[in-house]
């Protein structure tokens, strides 16, 4: 029994941590609000990225592993959370989606954006690329 609370007040503290990261880390501003009016325009990104056979396989099971963690229906910070709720989603996309930027290139991102040049020069400021 105390190896179970043990472990359930470890993972507790590993969660307060995360909450305490995400809002440390999270958008400032508008950025937040721009990055959830993008939302489908990345969905389709993520989509069409994940289904180009010309991608690396690493970088397509990233993209599918990221469609999933969205489908998912909790998250790690549940989105009744003011700002942090949403903030979570935002850093997730933007952390695999540095990652597919750097592995595949800033070309291939562009040429599969469904969107506006606004919202991929937001895209690319949120992932820092």
């Amino acid at each position: 029994m105390d190896v179970l609370i043990g472990v359930a007040v470890g993972l507790l503290g590993l969660w307060l941590l995360l909450i305490l990261c995400l809002f440390l880390l999270r958008p400032r501003g508008s950025a937040l609000s721009q990055a959830v009016r993008l939302l489908p325009d990345v969905l389709r990104l993520v989509t069409r990225l994940a289904r180009d056979p010309g991608l690396p396989r690493s970088v397509r099971v990233r993209l599918w592993l990221l469609l999933g963690y969205l489908a998912l229906p909790f998250d790690l910070v549940p989105d009744f959370i003011p700002v942090l709720g949403y903030a979570d989603d935002v850093i997730v996309i933007s952390w695999v989606l540095r990652s597919v930027i750097r592995a595949a290139g800033p070309e291939v991102v562009a040429a599969h954006w469904p969107g506006t040049p606004e919202g991929l020069a937001v895209v690319r400021r949120l992932t820092k690329t």
